[in-house]
């Protein structure tokens, strides 16, 4: 007679168990370069070459002068330097790749041999680095030594206040940029101005950006409210470049407008824009990323935001995708661009592929690790959730400190971050109250105050936010305006704050290359250029730097674990006491097992790892005894607190020769009085799991070794959770406060318990 088959009994249940992984949920594109999806190599990708004639280009990457588009014609004008040109074509594409990663070459070198490089020379040579060697290379070309970051403030509700609060909260975790943006474009004003308000909170230099539609968004910086621009998009195709009515001499323009106001501008590409919008010409990612970038470079801008940005999660369906992305960071950097890296867009549902993707720009440094890191919670990203988010913003400062490198933020304490958002809902209310656009109420700003996101929030409607915005801009409200009305109200901090940033569109110091204002000093390229050349030099932290990265939150310490521990000693008192009777012997009966409990037992521990109570322990173990005919003795062990130790030590003093060895923390041992130290009979390693049954188990098992007879072992079992994250710093302090009562040579004490009351 057949079984009756089993659902899935044709399949192994591995796979079941995958298919309900986060991975899954994501979508991976099958290589096909004809179709545009290679991340290297693509299907029409030219040849890298350069000819020059009477003081001109005559072919470029195999294309002859006369069937150049725009961009071959503004790459071959503006960004090849044809006095080394020729030159640099000349040397072997490999030779380059171990200068890039030579550290006796100088940076300076390579970023002039960049400007002799066409696209495809560019491509083939970043292509022949494993991704170890691009994250090497690139700590040694980027351009700013010290590293930073940039986030993101934006909300579903386009909410004034929320964006203020967290604005506040941004620059107090320490990012370089503040970027925001609108769920509705028509509040692009209000969000400025909130923006605005909140980064002048707490210190002065976060920059600022609203991302807009590219004309509004040089009118919202014309009237003061941004201090910097990046949603200048630019293709690698010129079909692509022409869908959105624009040309690279209009590009160039726009950048020019930019920086004749003062106002600091990089451009945005990034692999994979081109297949988004259909126009990908069979070519691959990294070599339509590589024409991009020197059109930037010809464009005279500050830099590039790039590593695939909103294409990153196309990017990273191919095979080898992520390691494009670096590749292109890389070129950025080496033609000299201030360079924020992307991983912004989250290019995956899988943390383990997110968490893995960030680690060589927070190893190598950047001058933006982030080009927008969602400083709010995912839900409230308005440019879609970011890599990490509010939600993982404390995984990220751990990183720091994991790798003891510098991502650019800082942690903040509760109460300082209650405080700056407590001020900057007040400074942005005294300033909509002031310019009459608006009367946010107490209510509305406590709301706002202690709200993790806009799903908590009881704050302003988004009919009341358009009104806000339309009217900014109608009455032709700017940054001054804004100043006078913080300072009339009494905030003459912030007034100062959002002043001093107006002010450096007059100096211009912030239009440098990978400019940021750290402490009140503008730093970039210029006068803190990256000098990496080895082990030793480039960016290193400093004992201060290192000290801020150390202090994330919860962080356990000896005294704080014996001042909980305190906390418990009182409710113990009332259930157990402990009489100490002197040097114990080995005189008990046969059916005796001894429990050895070590030196802080219940003197300066009073809880097992998992929460019970010592005193209930003792109780279950001793009740567990007698259930199966054995006796109870209690001594304390004063030479070892190793638990192996403790259960060997015990087993010899007991009549039946079988021991229970228990650490203060929970862990457990049954042992036998002939055996060698680490071969016990039973091992509770799992304390922070451990219950009050199993320990009850465990002493009858004990007591049935005693009568000669083998009992079914206690197993516990976990469900796969990382204990050892979890407990053992805590294990490790607990262990040094038992192992600092211990004394050589020390004899065992015997112990009389009484229970006072119920444990």
């Amino acid at each position: 007679m057949n079984e009756p088959s089993q659902p899935g009994a044709n399949r192994w249940r591995r796979f079941s168990d995958w298919d309900e992984r986060p991975l899954r949920l994501d979508r991976f594109a099958v290589e096909d370069p004809a179709n545009g999806f290679a991340a290297f190599n693509g299907a029409k990708d030219p040849k890298p070459g350069l000819a020059v004639a009477q003081g001109k280009v005559a072919v470029m990457d195999g294309v002859p002068a006369a069937e150049f588009d725009m961009i071959d014609t503004y790459i071959a004008r503006h960004h090849l330097d044809l006095d080394l040109a020729e030159t640099a074509m000349a040397v072997p594409s490999q030779q380059i790749a171990r200068m890039l990663v030579d550290i006796s070459v100088p940076r300076t070198d390579l970023t002039r041999l960049a400007h002799g490089l066409t696209p495809a020379k560019l491509a083939e040579v970043v292509a022949q680095l494993s991704s170890m060697e691009l994250a090497f290379a690139f700590s040694k070309m980027r351009t700013r030594k010290t590293p930073g970051n940039q986030g993101h403030v934006t909300n579903a509700k386009d909410d004034p206040l929320q964006l203020a609060a967290d604005a506040a909260t941004a620059v107090a975790f320490g990012f370089d940029e503040v970027e925001t943006t609108m769920r509705v474009a028509r509040n692009a004003w209000s969000n400025a101005l909130a923006c605005a308000v909140g980064a002048a909170v707490g210190r002065w230099g976060t920059l600022f950006q609203c991302s807009s539609e590219e004309a509004e968004e040089l009118q919202i910086g014309m009237a003061g409210f941004t201090s910097y621009a990046e949603t200048v998009s630019v293709y690698g195709t010129e079909k692509a470049f022409t869908d959105g009515d624009d040309t690279p001499w209009s590009k160039a323009f726009l950048a020019a407008a930019y920086a004749s106001r003062g106002i600091k501008m990089r451009c945005t590409s990034g692999a994979a824009s081109e297949l988004l919008m259909g126009f990908h010409e069979s070519k691959s990612l990294l070599y339509l990323e590589a024409r991009c970038l020197c059109l930037q470079r010809a464009m005279g801008v500050q830099g590039t935001q790039n590593g695939g940005i909103d294409g990153a999660p196309l990017a990273s369906t191919m095979p080898g995708g992520v390691r494009e992305l670096l590749a292109e960071n890389l070129i950025a950097a080496w033609l000299d661009l201030e360079c924020a890296t992307g991983n912004d867009a989250r290019h995956s549902e899988s943390e383990i592929r997110v968490g893995a993707k960030i680690l060589p720009y927070l190893i190598a440094g950047s001058d933006f690790i982030c080009s927008g890191m969602g400083s709010i919670l995912a839900y409230d990203n308005s440019f879609n959730p970011s890599s990490f988010n509010g939600e993982e913003m404390e995984d990220f400062l751990v990183l720091q400190r994991d790798f003891e490198a510098d991502g650019g933020l800082t942690s903040v304490n509760e109460s300082r971050a209650l405080e700056l958002r407590r001020r900057a809902t007040d400074a942005l209310g005294a300033v909509l109250e002031e310019l009459g656009l608006g009367q946010p109420t107490d209510a509305m700003k406590r709301s706002v105050v202690i709200a993790s996101g806009s799903n908590d929030t009881d704050s302003y409607l988004p009919r009341d936010v358009a009104l806000i915005s339309e009217a900014i801009k109608a009455r032709g409200i700017n940054v001054l305006d804004v100043i006078k009305a913080l300072a009339k109200r009494g905030f003459k901090d912030e007034a100062q704050n959002l002043l001093n940033v107006v002010r450096l569109r007059v100096s211009g110091d912030y239009l440098q290359t990978a400019a940021v204002v750290r402490q009140g000093h503008v730093i970039s390229a210029v006068n803190d250029p990256n000098d990496y050349v080895g082990p030793g030099s480039g960016y290193r932290l400093n004992e201060q730097r290192r000290a801020e990265l150390a202090a994330i939150r919860d962080v356990l310490t000896r005294e704080e674990v014996l001042r909980t521990e305190a906390t418990y000693a009182g409710p113990e008192t009332r259930r157990i006491r402990y009489h100490a009777l002197g040097e114990a012997k080995s005189t008990g009966p046969k059916n005796e097992i001894v429990i050895g409990v070590s030196p802080a037992f219940g003197l300066k521990l009073f809880r097992t790892l998992a929460g019970h109570p010592l005193s209930a322990v003792l109780k279950a173990l001793s009740e567990g005894i007698a259930e199966k005919g054995g006796i109870p003795r209690i001594v304390r062990m004063r030479h070892t607190a190793d638990t192996s130790f403790l259960g060997l030590s015990a087993a010899r003093l007991a009549g039946s020769g079988i021991g229970i060895g228990i650490q203060a923390k929970g862990t457990a041992v049954i042992h036998q009085a002939d055996r060698l130290p680490h071969h016990n009979l039973e091992l509770f390693s799992n304390a922070p799991i451990t219950s009050l049954d199993h320990y009850r188990r465990l002493g009858e098992n004990a007591a049935t070794y005693a009568a000669g007879e083998m009992p079914e072992p206690v197993v516990v079992t976990n469900n796969g959770e990382a204990m050892g994250a979890r407990f053992h710093a805590q294990v490790a302090l607990i262990y040094a406060i038992e192992t600092s009562l211990t004394q050589d040579g020390a004899k065992p004490e015997d112990i009389k318990i009484d229970f006072l009351e119920t444990a």
